[in-house]
């Protein structure tokens, strides 16, 4: 084995993944990291540049190339994942695949391959939807979704590895984040990126449900923490209490790129829309973490790097992503009425 710790990270061509791994290089920089990533739509090669880590273009769901990964790794950091709830809605068997049987295979080749420790990246919507109290880790799942539902299996497979085999794992599950290279399918970069063309910002319903905004950076350093301090079987919220409904967020957009409001349109609800998500992230902070970027402050930092990094998102925006735009907002669109204030 390598006298310098080594940190698998799989999914690290994707939006958080590629994030960790730079903030990875930058606090610990005597650690060897690589990346397994299959490069489907949702992953780049190009943000990872001057990450200087390695890269492997592979599947979690092949267990000889999961093996072949994990090969002297100390640690495993599991970003990868089908993430896209309307997509889930189009087509779930993808999320099946990655976020099912992608999971298990991968965390049981980490097990065989002797890994000192797992975390496992999930999401809050496993929870379901509250419209009260924020969910502790002692809530059980609730998915509404099959985005959801697939990741609330895959989380279920890893805690079932620590209670069968006492591999040492934990999971954390993180709201909303956004910031820099998160793919224009998403709500945040969409607006900003139609609210920069002039184009219509497509905000399901009236844009009342809420959510938590995460600064990618503040989900990095989480997800360290819980790594190097984390008790092996345990789950972790990650949340930064930046609690806005949607239409707050299209409103920041307009404001922050200076667009006009009634770019905004009210377009028809997706099926099971979860009203709000809120977390509470004490457990944590018992950790000594703390997120350093409130609404204002991820709002603006995210949008502002839209607005300068035009040369990696335009050329997302041809091909595939015109064909699944056109499938998910075209009829809405076409319905759709403007905000009028």
């Amino acid at each position: 084995m390598s006298a310098r710790p080594i940190l698998l990270v799989t999914g690290g061509a994707g939006f958080i993944g590629a994030n960790f791994v730079h903030h990875v290089r930058a606090v610990r920089p005597d650690w060897e990291v690589r990346v397994l990533d299959a490069l489907t739509y949702a992953g780049d090669r190009r943000r990872l540049e001057g990450a200087g880590c390695d890269l492997i273009v592979g599947d979690i769901a092949d267990t000889k190339t999961a093996q072949s990964a994990l090969e002297g790794a100390t640690w495993l950091v599991n970003f990868a994942a089908e993430t896209h709830v309307d997509r889930s809605l189009l087509d779930a068997e993808p999320f099946l695949r990655t976020n099912v049987t992608g999971t298990y295979r991968l965390f049981e080749a980490a097990r065989q391959a002797g890994v000192a420790k797992a975390v496992h990246v999930s999401t809050d919507e496993v929870y379901g939807e509250t419209r009260g109290a924020a969910f502790r880790e002692t809530d059980p799942p609730a998915p509404r979704n099959p985005y959801s539902a697939t990741k609330a299996a895959g989380d279920l497979m890893v805690l079932a590895t620590w209670q069968t085999h006492q591999f040492p794992v934990c999971i954390t599950r993180g709201v909303n984040t956004i910031g820099p290279w998160q793919h224009p399918e998403k709500a945040v970069p969409l607006f900003t990126i139609n609210a920069m063309r002039g184009q219509p910002l497509p905000l399901y319903g009236r844009g009342e449900q809420q959510r938590d905004r995460l600064y990618v950076e503040d989900h990095a350093s989480a997800i360290l923490a819980v790594l190097e301090q984390g008790e092996p079987g345990e789950v972790y919220n990650v949340a930064a209490g930046n609690n806005r409904d949607n239409l707050s967020v299209a409103w920041r957009i307009c404001e922050r790129v200076g667009a006009p409001q009634d770019l905004i349109h009210f377009v028809e609800d997706r099926t099971g829309h979860d009203w709000n998500y809120a977390l509470d992230n004490s457990k944590l902070r018992s950790l000594g973490w703390s997120p350093r970027y409130d609404f204002e402050a991820a709002m603006d930092a995210t949008v502002d790097w839209y607005l300068e990094a035009q040369d990696w998102w335009v050329p997302i925006l041809d091909g595939e992503f015109q064909a699944y735009y056109e499938r998910q907002y075209g009829e809405r669109l076409a319905g759709a009425e403007a905000f009028r204030g």
